[in-house]
């Protein structure tokens, strides 16, 4: 399928079912799914932060999910997971989701994102190699998959370690 023009809203109550059913598909396991359930219910939950892509008919193709992290104390966003339905991959989808989720932010004010991903594919939002700016983690990581991005040129990134909310385990 080729690329299209995605809408992007944040997800409501409704989607909620239409979410997980997006993660069983997009992943081999049920983990991401159900680790979206865990952060939903889950303090570092942030209303708005969930952001999905449907085509014109309203059906789900793409989530991106952010939610409260910290920077040793400074907060942040985590983006993850970010799930795209397989028949939609390489069609935007994914991107137009993670692209409106980080305007959500920074909307509402928020100054730092962090991910842990592919390091080919999230370079395209602004991301940066982590330990470039003396972010890291408590756990061993590939280098190039820990990336952040200030969403904000006045509020350069902090240093410290990445503390993520209690469902990631980590």
């Amino acid at each position: 399928m080729s690329p299209r023009n995605w809408i992007t809203r944040a997800e409501t109550g409704a989607d909620i079912p239409a979410v997980r059913a997006l993660h069983l598909a997009a992943f081999d396991t049920p983990l991401e799914a159900d680790l979206v359930e865990a952060l939903r219910a889950d303090a570092s939950w942030i209303d708005g932060l969930s952001v999905v892509t449907t085509d014109e008919d309203d059906r789900l193709a793409g989530h991106a999910l952010l939610t409260r992290c910290h920077i040793d104390g400074v907060p942040a966003l985590c983006l993850a997971p970010v799930a795209v339905h397989p028949e939609h991959q390489r069609t935007g989808a994914g991107s137009a989701a993670v692209r409106a989720a980080l305007r959500a932010a920074e909307d509402r004010g928020e100054h730092f994102v962090t991910v842990l991903g592919h390091p080919a594919y999230y370079p395209r939002f602004g991301f940066t190699r982590a330990s470039a700016h003396g972010i890291g983690l408590s756990i061993d990581v590939p280098d190039e998959a820990m990336m952040a991005l200030s969403l904000d040129t006045a509020h350069p990134l902090p240093t410290g370690t990445v503390r993520y909310a209690a469902p990631f385990g980590i």
